[in-house]
């Protein structure tokens, strides 16, 4: 019993030493991680060069990653990498006014971001070389997107035993029903629009007709997009560079790809240096992005502003990294009432989510179009709610392929009743009223349910109709004509005015500026980042339980995140098709 005692308290004691050390050392990290931030601002020496990194997650907007950094160090782990678009498109616009910066070099890597954020980038650097400063890719390996990316460059290289991936597009969605039919568990959908094909996962093993007639025609845009802008860059025909997709281009050899001017030269990594240094015709100084976005910007501060308010995310599904309408109609009733604000820039990248979330911030918006004009920039996506909360705008501008449209709602409503059977559960109901126990779970809809159900759907749908209407001054015939749920590329939503303007967010910026008649201001962003001890005090326990996920689960952490993302959903849903890869 002795023996046992003294193995349980050394045991216990072990235990709890183990939790000092860690905890130890997680403090140091995140201390010594706080203290790396806090460096003073980094001077831009002559003859440099802004070497941008493709590599990581891009987002909307930067963020204090020193958490993530922390806990992954402590767990013995590489942290994720982000990269914040906003980051980005402001160190290539510093690097294009800084005299001290002569170019820029894309470092290759797998940046994972949608199409119209990678265009963004892309538009900005087309910008950068108008000053007449050079910008040199290089990669080991380019995916399909990377490689529309880097094609703008003034010189555009590949390891000699590198790929380039150049295939076409694809489309790949999930479905659920067979693993529902097998657990017992039919999914009880309500929807308005043919084309609102959310729901199929759940209902269809495949694509329905109107769905892959609606995915063949964006996807198609889009690759028609991305092919004349590599052609311009290149001064490869469209027709050569689909001969050349055709062919699968990443398993040739990669003698073809300078054959046929898909890139300019064939080098190892420790040349790209001497190619760089031929345009700076000397020595050159390298700064990475992480010091670029410390490099002071040289504004001068107006007190007239231009307020941006980003939109980024699932709307109230439950995600804290998605739009919570209630917090955005807050800041959004903030910016109304700031008298130093004289116009508002709108910048959705959303597919939407619940309807009456989309109605609220909608609302909100409409009030303070009142008060000042209001643009909205559409990103990667901005469709369903995503195009409920832009409609209302004096303006929109989208990316030519942006994904946008999807005006249509559902519901989705669970009946488990087979489960229960499976598991030998039985249920017993007593009621006050007839339709006390309506909507439940553990039933299929009666017939009148169903009725309310769809009664109710529809009226969300016409108020749907009735806002995009109003803000794209049309009749509800003529929205319904091109509604029905349809997804549209921004291209295509042009031509049917569902927007007005294609192009980035600097467009968006200087149309919210015209509209206002300002000549001198500056961009207040909203709602302001989260610093690093907010952010620790408030996701520390979230961070920590996602990186366990994902080493637990590896490549099915994907998987377990959508169906969490069925859960979280509350209400009526106005949302794109779920997790569509374009490949």
């Amino acid at each position: 019993m002795k023996q046992f005692l003294k193995y349980t308290l050394a045991t216990i004691t072990g235990i709890f030493v183990m939790w000092i050390i860690g905890g130890l050392l997680l403090f140091l990290t995140i201390v010594g991680i706080v203290a790396g931030s806090s460096e003073k601002t980094p001077v831009v020496k002559p003859n440099s060069v802004y070497q941008l990194e493709l590599e990581g997650t891009l987002v909307e907007r930067s963020e204090d990653n020193s958490m993530a950094e922390a806990l992954a160090s402590a767990m013995g782990k590489s942290p994720e990498k982000s990269l914040g678009l906003d980051d980005i498109l402001s160190n290539i616009k510093k690097a294009k006014n800084n005299p001290d910066i002569k170019g820029i070099y894309l470092k290759g890597g797998t940046l994972q971001a949608g199409m119209a954020s990678v265009k963004e980038i892309r538009d900005a650097l087309t910008d950068f070389k108008k000053s007449g400063k050079f910008i040199v890719a290089y990669s080991d390996n380019y995916t399909q997107k990377m490689y529309y990316l880097a094609s703008v460059a003034n010189k555009l290289l590949v390891n000699p035993q590198g790929m380039v991936e150049l295939k076409g597009l694809s489309a790949e969605l999930m479905f659920f029903k067979n693993t529902l039919d097998k657990l017992g568990i039919d999914m009880q959908v309500v929807r308005v629009g043919s084309f609102k094909s959310a729901v199929e996962p759940f209902i269809n093993t495949k694509m329905s007709d109107a769905n892959r007639l609606q995915m063949n025609v964006y996807m198609n845009s889009i690759w028609s997009n991305l092919l004349s802008q590599v052609s311009e860059s290149r001064k490869i025909p469209v027709d050569l560079l689909n001969k050349y997709a055709d062919e699968m281009m990443m398993f040739q050899p990669a003698t073809k790809l300078k054959a046929y001017h898909l890139v300019d030269d064939l080098v190892y990594s420790d040349k790209v240096g001497n190619i760089i240094k031929a345009y700076t015709k000397d020595d050159y100084n390298t700064i990475k992005h992480s010091a670029m976005t410390k490099v002071a910007d040289n504004v001068t501060v107006e007190k007239t502003k231009i307020a941006l308010i980003y939109a980024a995310g699932d709307i109230d599904n439950g995600d804290d990294d998605g739009i919570v309408s209630k917090d955005l109609v807050e800041t959004i009733q903030k910016v109304a009432k700031d008298e130093s604000v004289k116009a508002v820039v709108f910048r959705v990248n959303s597919p939407g989510g619940s309807a009456y979330g989309s109605e609220q911030i909608w609302h909100a918006l409409a009030e303070l179009k009142a008060k000042k004009p209001l643009v909205v920039s559409m990103g990667d996506y901005a469709a369903s709610g995503g195009y409920y909360i832009s409609c209302v705008a004096d303006e929109i501008v989208a990316q030519p392929n942006t994904v946008t449209g999807s005006i249509g709602i559902f519901g989705l409503i669970p009946n488990i009743s087979g489960l229960n059977e499976k598991l030998g559960l039985t249920y017993d109901v007593v009621k006050t009223n007839k339709m006390s126990d309506a909507i439940s779970v553990n039933r299929a809809f009666t017939p009148e349910e169903r009725g309310l159900i769809q009664a109710y759907i529809n009226q969300g749908y016409e108020l749907f109709v009735k806002r995009c209407a109003d803000g794209r001054k049309k009749t509800t015939d003529e929205i319904k004509a091109i509604a029905e749920g349809r997804v549209w590329t921004g291209a295509d939503a042009l031509k049917i005015g569902l927007v007005d303007k294609l192009g980035g967010l600097p467009l968006a910026i200087s149309e919210a500026a015209k509209k206002a008649k300002l000549t001198n201001y500056n961009i207040k962003e909203y709602p302001e980042k989260e610093d690093f001890a907010t952010k620790f005090l408030k996701n520390f326990g979230e961070d920590a339980e996602t990186s366990v996920l994902k080493a637990r689960l590896g490549d099915q952490y994907v998987i377990y995140k959508r169906i969490n993302k069925i859960q979280q959903m509350k209400g009526i849903q106005a949302m794109l098709p779920f997790e569509m890869d374009v490949q």
